[in-house]
């Protein structure tokens, strides 16, 4: 049986700060599984007169938070570290709210992802400032594409639910 110390992939990160920042990535990665599981659920049940263009809203977002989240848990295995390993620890990690509501109206769910999408931007320049102080340049440049991505999003959640 393989231990730990069979995954300690080599840094030149001190371990503290190593430790840090997989700590603050691993946050991220939960909240962004938990985002990806709340679009897509809005993305399934979304209805009305927009529904179509909703759901391929929703669909695309949900496709984007999914891409990161292999990134996320690369990097924090590139700092030496384990990353999250079940839904359970996602659970354990995760921040952002679930919604299991059988029925959420359309503006609600708009409303509900945009704020979402800001509480994981909120976590990204969090993250950027820990990174920054363990001097880890490769994290760094990735968050500022992240923290990019989840603007746009949280951007056109904001314009879809204004009214005319």
């Amino acid at each position: 049986m393989a231990t730990n110390a069979s995954l300690k992939t080599p840094t030149d990160l001190k371990s503290n700060a190593a430790k840090t920042v997989a700590e603050a990535l691993n946050g991220i990665l939960a909240d962004s599984f938990a985002l990806y599981l709340k679009t897509k659920n809005f993305h399934w049940h979304v209805s009305g007169p927009h529904f179509r263009d909703y759901h391929l809203m929703l669909d695309e977002q949900a496709t984007e938070i999914l891409g990161t989240t292999d990134d996320i848990a690369e990097r924090v295995r590139k700092t030496g570290n384990t990353t999250l390993r079940s839904i359970g620890d996602i659970a354990r990690h995760q921040t952002i709210k679930d919604n299991d509501d059988a029925f959420v109206a359309p503006e609600a769910m708009l409303a509900e992802l945009r704020e979402d999408n800001l509480k994981l931007i909120a976590a990204l320049r969090e993250a950027k400032d820990i990174v920054d102080d363990a001097k880890d340049n490769a994290t760094s440049g990735i968050l500022d594409d992240w923290t990019d991505q989840a603007e746009k999003r949280a951007w056109f959640l904001f314009e879809s639910s204004r009214k005319a």
